[in-house]
């Protein structure tokens, strides 16, 4: 087996988008920053999300059975440093960027580059973390902004995935 930091340099050179992930479960409503983000299948079409089991959008996710994926501007990467904890949320906004709800009731970013809307057709326990398979139900791009370029983690300083953190 490679060492740690072998084994973490190797998986962090794995392209990863970076984008928020919304979700909701009755009047709660959080978004959270991910990079492990994938479609998963065609017929349907399948994207899938793994999210930390501890994590607020996990229990969301579990509880409502929706999610969003919001892909962001690749040149605005300081978004994602505000949804590293659960969201405030005032009704209009999450940690105050607009959003609206979308056809199952799940955030989407008003300044989302592009949206995807899933609904989860399984899920699947992986350790740490959970990955939910969702079946895309709505998806489409913010108003002139289908060429524009999204945000991946090697646009920023952030380092996820490898092995955990004191492992």
């Amino acid at each position: 087996m490679a060492d740690d930091e072998t084994l973490n340099r190797v998986l962090w050179a794995i392209p990863n988008v970076l984008c928020l992930i919304g979700s909701r479960s009755g009047d709660e409503m959080n978004a959270m920053t991910a990079s492990w983000v994938t479609q998963v299948a065609m017929d349907p079409v399948v994207v899938g999300v793994s999210i930390d089991a501890g994590a607020v959008t996990h229990r969301l996710i579990s509880e409502g059975g929706m999610f969003s994926v919001n892909l962001w501007d690749r040149a605005d990467t300081r978004v994602f440093v505000k949804f590293s904890k659960p969201a405030a949320n005032d009704g209009n906004t999450l940690n105050g960027r607009p959003i609206r709800l979308g056809t199952t009731g799940v955030p989407i970013f008003d300044e989302a580059v592009a949206f995807i809307e899933c609904r989860v057709i399984e899920s699947l326990g992986l350790g740490s973390h959970t990955l939910f398979a969702g079946e895309v139900v709505e998806c489409g791009f913010r108003s002139g902004a289908e060429d524009m370029a999204v945000a991946r983690m090697e646009d920023t300083r952030m380092k996820y995935g490898g092995v955990l953190r004191g492992h």
